[in-house]
């Protein structure tokens, strides 16, 4: 049986107090709602707990998917390095970036000379240096499993939280599907925002979402999982053969102050191409975390 432990957006609580310039930029506005309202959202004792509770689960390997950061402020680029490497070392921990990974265009580079390590995969390029490009997707084999890292993370306007994959790492997402179908892995597609939004959700939407749901309709995969909405969530896309888990989970640092799901994360035992899922959330009576939820992801309902 493989482990696989999921969680998302951690929007890590250590602010460092920007200097005049680097607010000259849609990033004064995310700093005053940092001030304003997100600092008494996402709270380290909450993200302490998650951590203390993975660690315990001991899980085969743990993806994170997105949001390590707020702002992207240089000064907290080297910090999430510290909790990348708080839960293991890059073979056991995988990244793929979120929005506010790339929250403006001078950022842009940051996440892959602090983290590319993290989100690098195992043949070509794998030993490139930690500043060199990651290429996307990128695959990592464990076993019977391949964790497929895709980037949605691109710089945007103010109050815009939109992603993209764009035609290539489309097109080579479709080809990497297929290789891997081949080899008999069970595929575990990781990226940042959810393959389903619209309607209010449009400034915060997955862009080319279409494009990426034909390419599981037409290849196929065992699993999808994502972060960015901070809710749980499971819906069931498309594939050539049998309907795709989708999963999303809550900000891994989210307290009870808002009217917000409160932080957590998920497992999967996966095992002979059978996957389970348990939900787990934190428990503010107690500061722990407990299971909510266990689901068979073997089948759609």
């Amino acid at each position: 049986m493989f482990v696989l432990a999921h969680l998302s957006d951690p929007h890590l609580a250590t602010m460092p107090r920007p200097r005049l310039p680097e607010l000259m930029s849609k990033r004064a506005i995310g700093f005053a709602n940092w001030q304003r309202r997100r600092s008494i959202h996402h709270l380290s004792s909450v993200l302490d707990s998650v951590v203390r509770d993975v660690a315990a689960a001991n899980p085969d390997h743990i993806a994170v998917t997105g949001d390590l950061v707020n702002i992207a402020l240089p000064g907290e680029f080297a910090p999430a390095r510290a909790f990348l490497t708080r839960l293991g070392t890059p073979d056991r921990v995988t990244f793929v970036p979120g929005n506010h990974d790339a929250y403006v265009r001078a950022a842009r580079s940051h996440a892959q000379q602090h983290w590319g390590d993290y989100m690098r995969g195992d043949g070509i390029g794998s030993a490139a240096p930690d500043d060199a490009p990651v290429p996307f997707p990128f695959v990592r084999r464990r076993g019977d499993i391949a964790l497929i890292g895709l980037s949605t993370a691109i710089p945007t306007g103010p109050f815009m939280a939109t992603g993209r994959l764009g035609a290539d790492q489309l097109l080579r997402l479709d080809a990497t599907l297929s290789q891997l179908r081949n080899e008999g892995l069970f595929r575990v597609v990781l990226l940042h925002h959810p393959p389903l939004s619209g309607g209010r959700d449009r400034f915060k939407r997955l862009i080319d979402a279409g494009a990426f749901r034909q390419v599981l309709r037409e290849r196929g995969a065992e699993l999808v999982l994502h972060g960015h909405a901070h809710t749980r969530s499971l819906v069931w896309l498309d594939g050539p053969e049998r309907q795709i888990p989708t999963v999303g989970v809550p900000s891994a640092s989210a307290s009870t102050t808002l009217d917000v799901e409160r932080g957590g994360y998920n497992l999967y035992r996966i095992h002979d191409g059978r996957c389970e899922m348990e939900s787990r959330s934190y428990e503010p009576s107690d500061g722990g975390i407990i299971a909510t939820a266990t689901t068979d992801l073997s089948r759609a309902p």
